[in-house]
């Protein structure tokens, strides 16, 4: 029983911070997560792939020096993408349309060597 009420409290306060984990729309219409240390927003057209990104205030950031690469996944197919820096965003090219129930896996690395991952979905 003491248990379970540790459980309890434990609980109470793990799942409000989970719940705080905010997938809003960026600028561009895409979904924006936190990676390394910046905001990125993905926008899958066609066959193209590309991640916006932004300072903790939402303002572009080059993306010189950056790198990394998308992992798309569509059913039982996977495709690795390098991704190119092109301004404030990185983008990259699959072998064939981005289908919408697709999953993108980001690696992504800053120019101050910060490296994380996220998962989107188009």
């Amino acid at each position: 029983m003491k248990k379970m009420l540790i459980v309890a409290v434990a609980l109470s306060f793990v799942a409000p911070a989970l719940a705080q984990h905010d997938h809003h729309k960026g600028p561009n219409g895409g979904t924006v997560e936190d990676v390394a240390g910046v905001h990125v927003e993905m926008v899958a057209s066609g066959k193209t792939v590309t991640f916006n990104v932004f300072d903790e205030v939402n303002k572009p950031l080059p993306t010189e020096g950056f790198s990394g690469a998308a992992l798309l996944i569509s059913g039982s197919e996977r495709e690795t993408l390098p991704l190119t820096a092109t301004g404030t965003a990185l983008k990259a090219e699959s072998k064939s349309d981005i289908a919408k129930g697709a999953s993108v896996s980001l690696t992504l690395k800053t120019v101050d060597g910060k490296t994380g991952q996220a998962k989107f979905k188009p």
